[in-house]
């Protein structure tokens, strides 16, 4: 059976899409990111709890301090990419769920009134939805570069508030020269799916 999308557009998505390194100078624009949001909006977290929040670095006096906390290897290219987001998971995202949702806008008291639960919650839907942003940022023919390798309580404490996870910088722009790494190798469907 093959799969409905498009070939072209499985390509874009996943098989040619890889983490950008170097990019071209073109800019990202607002109309653009709200198309990317736009479209990863629709993808599903539990509740509905949506705790993704975005930080777009544009000015160059924030770049430069993003810079400072970035792992030494990734600070040429933050600093070059055209755009670059802060991923972050919002831990009071319960004060948004009788908004996101009405049928059962008890959920905010009966499940996540406790910060330990919602920073559970907050980590694990994030994470997803930046899995969502990343594929969200290709289909606006644009490449994305997602690193960890950050000092994650300095981008906190420099960009965030108490309030709010930092989970990942990603680069964003038209790939430029050499912007890819060989591709690495995947497991197998035999190696990751069992059958029971």
């Amino acid at each position: 059976m093959s799969l409905v999308l498009d070939p072209a557009a499985q390509d874009l998505l996943f098989r040619e899409a890889r983490t950008a390194n170097t990019f071209t100078d073109e800019p990202v624009t607002d109309e653009q990111m709200q198309a990317i949001y736009d479209l990863v909006k629709y993808g599903p977290t539990a509740f509905n709890q949506s705790p993704l929040r975005i930080t777009l670095v544009r000015s160059p006096e924030a770049r430069e301090r993003l810079v400072r906390h970035m792992a030494e290897g990734n600070r040429p290219k933050t600093a070059a990419a055209p755009l670059v987001a802060i991923l972050s998971a919002d831990n009071e995202f319960h004060d948004e769920l009788p908004q996101l949702l009405p049928h059962f806008p008890q959920a905010k008291d009966a499940f996540f009134s406790e910060r330990p639960a919602r920073e559970g919650a907050a980590l694990l839907n994030s994470a997803l939805q930046a899995a969502y942003f990343i594929v969200g940022v290709r289909a606006a023919g644009l490449a994305a570069g997602p690193m960890t390798g950050l000092d994650f309580e300095g981008v906190r404490k420099e960009f965030l508030d108490d309030d709010h996870t930092p989970l990942m910088v990603v680069n964003i722009g038209r790939p430029g020269p050499d912007a890819w790494f060989p591709r690495s190798p995947r497991l197998s469907y035999e190696q990751v799916v069992t059958t029971v």
